[in-house]
């Protein structure tokens, strides 16, 4: 067992990946490749998002955070959900990680869809971080935050004080959603801290590679998009090639400015793309390795 929490006073900066199950398990195998060349990368931890797996066909996040932890020996941090769970669901879950060896679970309500019912215990991520306390004490809780504030929020400033709820449910680390502009990110940290938030926070980016995204993720995210990044995709949007170069060269120009601004982490969300991963870590290797 290995808590992730203490890494953030032993590091400048927390350097972190996030990859999601594939839906089919004949894709494992090359799901697999892709972990390994990011190995290369030597990330403090990888965050696996939720996967039932079983007999919808796909990985679970069970499977793809034992592959991490005990194959590669790479500590993963296992998305858990409140939406479609309950204390029954939520126990079997941690017994199988606790099983695996995996210790490191982010709590999170989850999005709300059709396949996924409201929950009958868990309300709200704190009530489920809280559960995981009770039933796993030795289990590193970590939660998500909004730098722009929830979609759900009535404001900025109240979803920064109802992380006050998920400091006191035991957890010790927030991973916050994608952003684009640092601005939004550094308002937000001085929010938290001015609230009392004293938990570490790591920044999370995604670089826009793909014409697909904008739509599929921009969009979804909520995030605010400064001039820079749309004049970006204004421009480069009609060609994959310049727009992949340009997407890595923002996400590093981004990366670099939170590490030098005293982020105490990073976390990359690569949507399981081993190249762009490496494209990007290049950027910022020397701060992250120095």
């Amino acid at each position: 067992m290995a808590s992730l929490s203490p890494l953030f006073s032993q590091k400048r900066c927390v350097f972190s990946i996030e990859c999601f199950p594939p839906k089919q398990t004949t894709k494992f195998p090359a799901m697999q490749q892709t972990l390994r060349s990011m190995k290369a990368l030597r990330p403090d931890f990888i965050s696996v998002t939720y996967g039932a797996g079983g007999t919808g066909g796909g990985v679970s996040t069970v499977e793809v955070a034992a592959f991490l932890k005990n194959e590669l020996g790479i500590e993963p941090l296992a998305h858990i959900l409140c939406m479609g769970s309950d204390t029954a669901k939520a126990a079997a879950l941690l017994d199988e990680l606790d099983a695996a060896g995996v210790d490191n679970v982010l709590t999170l309500r989850g999005d709300r869809t059709p396949l996924r019912p409201e929950s009958p215990d868990f309300a709200h991520a704190c009530d489920l971080a809280a559960f995981v306390r009770r039933r796993k004490p030795a289990f590193d809780i970590h939660a998500a935050c909004y730098p722009e504030g929830h979609p759900e929020a009535a404001s900025l400033a109240r979803d920064v004080e109802n992380l006050h709820y998920k400091q006191q449910a035991g957890a010790s680390h927030l991973l916050t959603q994608l952003f684009f502009d640092n601005g939004k990110f550094y308002r937000f940290l001085n929010m938290a801290r001015r609230a009392g938030i004293t938990l570490p926070v790591s920044a999370g980016v995604m670089p826009i590679v793909r014409r697909s995204q904008i739509e599929r993720t921009v969009a979804l995210s909520s995030a605010s998009l400064p001039s820079a990044f749309t004049r970006m995709i204004a421009r480069w949007q009609d060609d994959a090639d310049s727009l992949r170069k340009a997407g890595i060269e923002y996400a590093v120009t981004q990366l670099r400015d939170l590490i030098e601004g005293g982020a105490d982490g990073v976390h990359l969300y690569a949507m399981n793309d081993a190249g762009v991963a490496a494209d990007v870590y290049e950027g910022i290797r020397d701060l992250i390795e120095g």
